[in-house]
């Protein structure tokens, strides 16, 4: 006959992952040794959640603290079905081979029509959902095939994101549908003015599908709708203070649908979005949800080295600075899965098996 006594030990198994934990990292204060990586939203740790996507090199205990940055491949995806999205990014291990894309947040569904639809959902539940590219681009161009919302307080985005907050934006605030909003950021510094801009005039973007395009070079960055330029911006105009700041670092491709308009947002961005989001809206009654829907993405890289046929992922040089970051490539693994980590145990995702594995065998012998 076995106890609870038995049991507590092994599901503890997963304990030392939250010891290890809860440091914060930013600018001034980098990550110690014993929780070396600084995930995208600033606190320290060891495992998938902090040293794969949006991991920031600046901020960790090491420029190698993270996992590299699974290279880019040109690639053109459709979503006859969701197979290739994980639908639960927390069990993402960094092999970027396995899946195309992964739910950070939120909830996905496919339409089934017309050869399929990626449906983004938004429940009053769920706070929005949001998708990264499980592998990174480092310049290149990307189309998003896209309808988005059109609920007040609701944006749909398409944009590029690196682990350092460089950031090129496609964004739709649910009060227009007649607009599309570009911008772009340098290591997440908000500006006044701000990089914003505003094409105007297209057709309903809820009711029909525009082709939505970041054309990011090395020297020169383009938005362009249905293959039509309509915002330029030359990394020469970026300079301030002999430092250009213009999105230089291996990025994600991000595709959301977010929460602008509620309690807690700052007024501006309410505002901005258009108001609180009403969740007695009919559409929102009928469905349970709100919605945007992506029919494709195409990518096509342009790195500034073409990478060998071995490499695997982007690896932030050994003189990067927070002005200053420079890439290398490298051919080290991206994968986290059934390895150690970075404190010799096994990662999150592991040891939350084996602790289930060992305590239903446990529990098998007690019935």
């Amino acid at each position: 006959m076995h106890s609870l006594a038995v049991l507590l030990p092994l599901i503890s198994l997963t304990i030392p992952l939250v010891n290890a934990q809860g440091a914060t990292c930013n600018v001034t204060t980098k990550c110690p040794a014993t929780a070396p990586c600084c995930s995208e939203f600033g606190f320290c740790g060891t495992t998938e959640a902090f040293c794969l996507g949006g991991c920031n090199p600046l901020y960790s205990n090491a420029l190698d603290s993270c996992k590299p940055n699974p290279v880019c491949e040109n690639s053109f995806h459709t979503f006859a079905d969701n197979s290739r999205v994980l639908t639960n990014a927390s069990f993402y291990d960094g092999n970027a081979t396995s899946f195309d894309f992964a739910v950070d947040n939120g909830n996905i569904m496919n339409t089934n029509t017309s050869g399929g639809e990626l449906a983004m959902l938004l429940t009053q539940a769920n706070g929005g959902t949001r998708l990264s590219s499980t592998r990174y681009l480092h310049y290149g161009t990307v189309t998003a095939r896209m309808k988005t919302g059109r609920w007040a307080g609701i944006v749909t985005a398409f944009i590029t994101m690196s682990d350092v907050k460089d950031e090129i934006d496609w964004e739709f605030p649910g009060n227009t549908t007649t607009q599309a909003q570009s911008n772009y950021f340098w290591q997440g510094l908000v500006t006044i003015p701000n990089h914003g801009n505003i094409t105007d005039g297209l057709s309903d973007t809820f009711s029909n599908y525009h082709d939505y395009t970041i054309d990011w070079q090395e020297n020169q960055l383009t938005w362009l709708i249905d293959d039509k330029v309509v915002r330029t911006l030359k990394r020469s105009d970026t300079v301030v203070n002999g430092v250009d700041e213009y999105p230089s670092t291996p990025a994600r491709i991000q595709l959301s649908l977010w929460p602008a308009g509620t309690a807690s947002s700052a007024a501006g961005t309410v505002q901005w979005s258009g108001g609180l989001i009403n969740y007695n809206d009919p559409d929102y009654q009928a469905a349970g949800h709100f919605y945007a829907l992506v029919k494709s993405v195409n990518i096509t890289c342009a790195d500034p080295t073409k990478p060998a046929a071995d490499i695997t992922g982007y690896v932030y040089g050994a003189n990067s600075s927070t002005n200053t970051p420079s890439v290398s490539l490298t051919n080290a693994t991206t994968d986290l899965n059934g390895a150690p980590d970075m404190l010799g145990r096994a990662t999150t995702g592991l040891r939350t098996l084996l602790a289930f594995t060992l305590a239903a065998a446990v529990l098998g012998q007690m019935l």
